[in-house]
């Protein structure tokens, strides 16, 4: 996805968990279409709901800490484990399916940068 310009006084560690969280907005946002294009159980509320859930908390965490807040820590650390969860429940959907896959990808790479930036 698009790479972000390097910003004076962020870490390199919390730029690429900023990054990481943005690819994983995007691409959740383009599951939540993907999924009611498929139906069935990738259209589930629940499903539907934790896609946008992830979407949510990685904007969020992800503007937390380009602001420099000192709260990053608490909105990562949801971060993380939303995204654990949309990444497990995306790789249960997939049956092989390429977006479903590069979704479950993109939330396992930013729940583990979000747990570092957590702890």
């Amino acid at each position: 996805m698009a790479q972000l310009v390097q910003i004076q006084g962020l870490s390199g560690q919390m730029q690429d968990c900023i990054e990481n969280c943005d690819d994983c907005r995007d691409l959740c946002t383009a599951t939540v279409n993907h999924c009611l294009e498929l139906g069935g159980v990738h259209a589930t509320p629940a499903n539907i709901r934790l896609l946008l859930d992830c979407a949510e908390i990685c904007q969020t965490s992800a503007s937390f800490m380009l602001r420099g807040s000192d709260l990053h820590r608490l909105t990562c650390g949801v971060c993380a484990d939303i995204c654990a969860r949309c990444a497990d429940e995306c790789e249960q959907l997939a049956g092989g399916d390429a977006q479903m896959l590069a979704c479950a990808r993109a939330c396992r790479a930013c729940s583990e940068s979000c747990e570092r930036m957590a702890s």
